[in-house]
């Protein structure tokens, strides 16, 4: 049996309302020659009458008083999820927001995402997954995550916006024996001591491993960590080096003066973090409107706690 389509089942609920063909004809704005090709057309696929003229109008058979009550529902219920993102309120919005983030990302950017998504959207939660790069583009493409964020310049062809530059940093502990040997040195000079360092580094920020790479000092990495809150303590008490991003520094190693940065010009050290999506997602209104909250969070940070909510932006498929 062929099913009828969704406007053949509108045609029947108001038949079934109006009693009348021409008066369901001109509720749904059709003709009423259209109204009556398309009740037969109904007549034959579902092998019933359906009306029957009476005195009045036209009397549903007992087939169409059991399939009104379902088709009625039907189209409520298709009409309500074809109309609810056109109604998206993100005050009163109730759902989970699944981001890719390395653990050093949720330290940068979640406390700023959670302050400003709790005051105009409070009812979206957020879940955090740090995924292997190579798994991301599908995750997104299969809404498995609805954004990534961070640096990740091995993802291509997928549609990303930048938010913010971060600059990135060597750190020792206060007192380290290159710490005064350091100061004495010019930037260039001091970049070459940066060979008289081991370092440790966060298995998930593949970014200090690469400018160690372009350094030439791959091998002294010596330290590989699982868990970025690890690395303060670390760096605390060794002689190990880390090579971390100025904003990260600031929260986290400046506490009670117990860290120094060493002044060395680094390579590359300035990279681009962006949020990224699926173009199969990007025209959903819902998800358009979590991506223009995201950007205007961080590429305007002085609007913080003073916008209302986002406003339509027009968005850019290239990636960096």
């Amino acid at each position: 049996m062929v099913l009828p389509d969704l406007n053949l089942l509108r045609l029947f609920e108001a038949i079934y309302r109006l009693r009348n063909v021409s008066r369901a004809a001109e509720a749904l704005q059709m003709s009423q020659p259209a109204a009556s090709q398309g009740l037969t057309r109904l007549r034959l696929a579902l092998g019933d009458a359906l009306f029957v003229r009476a005195p009045g109008g036209m009397r549903p058979t007992p087939r169409a008083h059991r399939l009104a009550n379902v088709v009625q529902a039907a189209i409520i219920s298709i009409e309500g999820a074809l109309n609810e993102t056109t109604s998206f309120n993100p005050a009163s919005a109730k759902m989970t927001v699944r981001i890719h983030m390395s653990d050093i990302g949720e330290a940068r950017l979640l406390p700023t995402l959670m302050t400003e998504l709790r005051r105009l959207a409070p009812g979206i939660k957020v879940q955090t997954y740090p995924l292997a790069y190579e798994q991301i583009v599908n995750a997104l493409d299969t809404g498995k995550l609805d954004f990534a964020c961070g640096f990740l310049p091995s993802i291509i062809n997928t549609p990303c916006i930048p938010l913010f530059q971060e600059k990135y940093a060597v750190v020792v502990r206060r007192g380290h024996p290159m710490e005064q040997r350091f100061r004495k040195l010019p930037a260039h000079s001091a970049t070459q001591a940066l060979s008289q360092l081991d370092y440790v580094a966060v298995r998930s920020h593949p970014e200090t491993v690469r400018i160690l790479q372009q350094l030439g000092l791959e091998d002294h990495l010596v330290l590989t960590s699982a868990h970025f809150l690890a690395l303060p303590e670390i760096v605390r008490h060794t002689d190990l080096g880390v090579i971390m991003p100025c904003d990260i520094v600031e929260r986290f190693f400046s506490y009670a003066n117990k860290y120094h940065v060493l002044k060395a010009e680094l390579p590359q050290n300035i990279l681009t973090v962006s949020v990224y999506w699926s173009k199969r997602f990007e025209a959903d209104p819902v998800h358009r409107w979590l991506r223009e909250f995201i950007v205007e969070t961080f590429q305007h940070p002085d609007l913080r706690g003073l916008r209302e909510a986002p406003k339509s932006m027009i968005t850019t498929g290239a990636a960096p």
